[in-house]
């Protein structure tokens, strides 16, 4: 069992110590919290050991988890890598790219692993047809969320969009190319709700919505291919994928056939692939301990995470255009 200590007890931060506690791969030594009347009260109610001091949690454990604001993701993670630890980070990986990029300086220069919480990498609905999404040319995704005021200190781009940002880096296979957004703020002194158009090398586009002011919470992504149709809802843990076949020469009584303009028949049938039930953050946190025991390479990478920020970063100035 890997030894794992956590920084941050904030609502997601209790999260990660259940999870952590309860996780066969890991030996949950405990936690720090710079709130130290907030780390006491987390203490007494769940009996996780509470760390007045951070650089002893860290000298204690293999793995270090930063469920901390993004501020100071950095900081903690320089430190915890510079005393060899492996870190896993949540996302955003960092506040800035400079920030980011130095990181992957300082996780080589150390030798550790790192790996950053972009959790929808993990949705079983997103998991189940991964393999299907190839080369896909056009992806329309909306991420909708009813007001909360926990996460409007950043722009909506680095609470919400930037989980699809990750998604859609992880299946194009082409740099981007260029980036046109809006961005309004409502109600926040950051943008709550965005919309982005990226284009990529390759020629496909990706046109992105997210709110934080909406009636109603969606999580969905379409992603269109040759021959193929494949809609990923994340909040239902739903999939629809409809693939387009040539027709055969004496289609069924029910078989569903296009002809078009040039005469070409082209069948269309669904697949429903097996959606396990799961939880995306323990599979996250122990997907990671998995990479560090077999020195695998980690799901999302400090590396990717960094990309994922640049392309987020790039949005938000692109609001000034």
């Amino acid at each position: 069992m890997l030894k794992v200590g956590v920084l941050g007890a904030g609502h997601l931060g209790k999260i990660h110590l259940r999870l952590l506690n309860e996780s066969p791969e890991y030996n949950l030594i405990g936690f720090y919290d710079p709130d130290a009347e907030n780390g006491k009260e987390v203490e007494s109610e769940f009996g996780y050991p509470y760390f007045e001091n951070m650089d002893s949690l860290m000298d204690k454990v293999d793995v270090v988890d930063i469920v901390t604001p993004t501020l100071s993701h950095y900081e903690c993670a320089k430190k915890a890598m510079e005393k060899g630890k492996h870190v896993f980070i949540e996302k955003p990986i960092t506040n800035t790219l400079e920030e980011a990029q130095e990181l992957l300086i300082i996780e080589n220069a150390n030798q550790v692993k790192g790996q950053v919480g972009h959790v929808e990498r993990f949705n079983p609905a997103f998991t189940a047809v991964k393999n299907n999404i190839l080369n896909p040319m056009f992806i329309e995704t909306h991420r909708l969320a009813e007001f909360n005021p926990r996460g409007t200190d950043v722009p909506v781009v680095l609470d919400l969009m930037i989980h699809d940002i990750d998604v859609i880096l992880s299946v194009v296979n082409s740099k981007v190319k260029r980036i046109n957004a809006s961005g309004v703020s409502v109600i926040s002194n950051s943008p709550d709700i965005a919309n982005a158009r990226i284009e990529f090398e390759n020629g496909c586009v990706a046109n992105l919505t997210a709110s934080r002011i909406s009636l109603k919470n969606m999580r969905k992504s379409r992603f269109f291919q040759r021959d193929a149709y494949i809609s990923v809802d994340f909040l239902e843990k739903q999939v629809e994928v409809v693939k387009m076949k040539d027709a055969p020469e004496k289609p069924g009584e029910f078989d569903m056939v296009l002809q078009n303009a040039e005469g070409d028949k082209k069948q269309i049938y669904f697949e429903n692939p097996e959606i396990p039930k799961n939880n995306a953050i323990q599979d996250e946190l122990e997907s990671f301990a998995e990479s560090i025991k077999n020195d695998s390479t980690p799901t999302v990478t400090l590396k990717q995470g960094a990309q994922a920020l640049d392309v987020a970063l790039q949005v938000i100035a692109s609001f000034k255009n």
